[in-house]
């Protein structure tokens, strides 16, 4: 039977820390984007360039197989342009599409952007440089920011003579971010300028943005009692 007077156990003291890693890892894909226009006064016309001109940009890229791992073919744009004053009089026709390709071949992105860059009427832009969403970094930085989370819990339970004991909860606030690239540009060649020249430009030297990787997790642990009156960092007998 309990007495009245009886009271509980007080729970084991619990502790709540932060932990925090970051690694500094080369990138794993480089996205550019290539923007094919055409432009004339026949609507058939500029579409008919406009169509040479996707195939022979989706040409060079399929020529680098591997390397270059996934090709999309993003919006099409076909719009005519009024001339000025009274009337619906058709001016021009302008027409544009985009491509967004994948480069996993790092050595052969700076010829490639060139040559891109050096086809009729078309704009090149990035790289822009990431890692793969399953990349081992991700794993390496989670798994360093629990260790921390131990560490600092241990930390604070033997400066109080204390040590840990469970493990109650780990939460990953999703913190995990890589850092947003800076993108290259590339100018778009003048119109005529692939043709007639015999010699294909000196490709560009691309340097691989290196990417940082976060995690942040939050730990509690509980610890058992300590001994207050005891010197820091001894534990209770």
């Amino acid at each position: 039977m309990t007495h009245p007077h009886d009271t509980a156990p007080a729970p084991d003291p619990r502790v709540s820390v932060h932990g925090e890693a970051h690694l500094e890892v080369e990138p794993e894909l480089a996205r550019i984007g290539i923007v094919v226009t055409a432009r004339g006064t026949d609507r058939r016309h500029t579409l008919d360039d406009l169509t040479r001109r996707n195939s022979r940009c989706l040409e060079l890229l399929r020529g680098y197989g591997d390397a270059v791992e996934s090709i999309e073919s993003g919006a099409l744009h076909v719009a005519p342009e009024l001339a000025k004053g009274r009337g619906e009089r058709v001016r021009a026709h302008h027409g544009s599409v985009r491509i967004n390709a994948t480069v996993t071949d790092f050595s052969v992105l700076g010829e490639l952007t060139t040559r891109l860059g050096d086809l009729e009427l078309t704009h090149v832009s990035g790289p822009w440089w990431s890692l793969r969403p399953d990349s081992p970094a991700h794993r390496r930085v989670r798994q360093q920011a629990v260790q921390e989370a131990v560490r600092r819990a241990r930390e604070y339970a033997e400066a109080l003579g204390s040590r840990l004991l469970t493990l109650t909860e780990l939460a990953d606030p999703g913190a995990e971010t890589p850092y947003a690239p800076r993108a290259a540009g590339f100018a778009p060649a003048p119109a005529g300028a692939a043709r007639g020249l015999a010699a294909e430009p000196a490709p560009l030297d691309l340097e691989p943005q290196r990417q940082t990787v976060r995690a942040r997790v939050t730990a509690r642990f509980t610890m058992a009692p300590p001994d207050l009156g005891a010197p820091a960092g001894q534990q209770p007998g």
